[in-house]
């Protein structure tokens, strides 16, 4: 039998198509997934100048983070808040003003990596390099933020860290055995960190976590950005939502 010269070519070129084919879903899903991230929960225009306007405050913005401090009586504590999966960092500004008002406590709150905590490598000591004056730090976060939030307190020896907050959050990671001061605030109606779901990783906190809950808080209620897919529907006013959260921030941290 003669063997058709032509099938090598026509063989490479079948596979070349089915390549170039695999590279273009390859681009596609990179481009809609770029797009997905990028699509962020905006944060409430009046919440923001409420603190931008706030004599009590000073308000700067770095490349990776924005910073609130006390414009007198700071202390030398200071927290470094994570935000939730693609959720302005400022939403979360008029949520946190009330610790730094009321306890003096230095606030930086971080702009995750392509909006995701998870995809952010940077270790704490990135984001207190924002604040200098600071001598120990509690981390903390927001849902996936939160998450995070655990990682990062499980150890960085060149930041002093003392404490770990979780807002509608809780920890993937072991941190039974420490001897952090944990704070974990939750909401009764959250759909997407439910009460069961706080409840199961329990054991991960240490035994005198304090829990604070939100009767009738859902998931964007420790925020300023608007309503959140597949979560609870809030019965709380905005701000006894903002008053129970600086209550429980001053008591940790105060």
């Amino acid at each position: 039998m003669t063997q058709d010269p032509t099938a090598p070519r026509r063989t490479g070129r079948r596979i070349g198509r089915a390549a170039l084919a695999a590279l273009l879903v390859v681009v596609l899903i990179a481009v809609v997934f770029l797009a997905w991230a990028h699509t962020v929960m905006a944060g409430d225009r009046d919440a923001a100048l409420e603190v931008w306007t706030d004599d009590a405050i000073e308000v700067t913005e770095t490349s990776d983070s924005f910073v609130l401090r006390p414009t007198a009586g700071g202390s030398d504590h200071g927290l470094v808040f994570i935000p939730g999966a693609r959720v302005q960092p400022f939403a979360y500004a008029r949520n946190l003003a009330g610790v730094v008002e009321d306890a003096g406590v230095t606030v930086v709150v971080t702009k995750p990596t392509l909006n995701l905590a998870f995809f952010d490598t940077r270790s704490l000591a990135a984001f207190a390099a924002a604040a200098p004056e600071v001598d120990s730090w509690t981390v903390g976060g927001h849902s996936l933020g939160g998450v995070r939030a655990c990682q990062l307190a499980a150890g960085d020896d060149s930041v002093e860290v003392t404490g770990l907050v979780l807002l509608g959050s809780y920890c993937a990671n072991d941190l039974s055995a420490s001897a952090l001061s944990v704070l974990s605030v939750s909401g009764t109606n959250d759909g997407l960190t439910t009460p069961e779901d706080v409840e199961s990783n329990a054991g991960l906190l240490p035994q005198d976590t304090e829990y604070v809950v939100l009767d009738g808080g859902n998931h964007a209620d420790f925020g300023d950005y608007g309503a959140q897919p597949g979560d609870g529907e809030s019965t709380l006013p905005r701000d006894a939502v903002r008053a129970e959260i600086t209550a429980a921030l001053v008591g940790l941290l105060g």
